[in-house]
């Protein structure tokens, strides 16, 4: 299934203040419990939990090009680790300037282990 995307300013600004906050070389994690998740469920076709994703990519970062470089580069990195992760949270990823040098393995190394510190990680694929 592909991932939802959080789409409202509120439910950053909320996964920013209250959640809980990993910070690494290449990216910034944020992951809070969501709350909308039980009606979100019962309203998804499977009727299973699911992580809403969130990328906050700054200008920072670079212009356009290297914008949208590094959303993919995450989205890429997110999708090797979705599989292993709890779900029913909102997770926020925010990149860091040294991103633009890496690639979607090292962001996936990073996202595990991050998600690791964070308690995210399920049996499965925890380490």
């Amino acid at each position: 299934m592909k991932y939802t995307t959080l789409k409202e300013h509120h439910l950053y600004n909320k996964a920013f203040q209250r959640g809980k906050r990993f910070s690494g070389r290449y990216l910034s994690i944020f992951v809070l419990r969501d709350y909308a998740a039980k009606r979100l469920m019962l309203a998804n076709p499977q009727k299973k939990y699911y992580n809403r994703l969130g990328l906050s990519v700054t200008k920072r970062i670079g212009g356009a090009v290297q914008r949208n470089r590094t959303k993919r580069i995450l989205r890429a990195g997110y999708g090797e680790v979705r599989d292993e992760l709890k779900t029913g949270f909102l997770i926020v990823i925010s990149p860091r300037d040294t991103i633009l040098g890496a690639k979607s393995t090292d962001v996936a190394a990073e996202l595990r282990r991050g998600f690791g510190k964070l308690e995210m990680l399920t049996g499965k694929g925890a380490s």
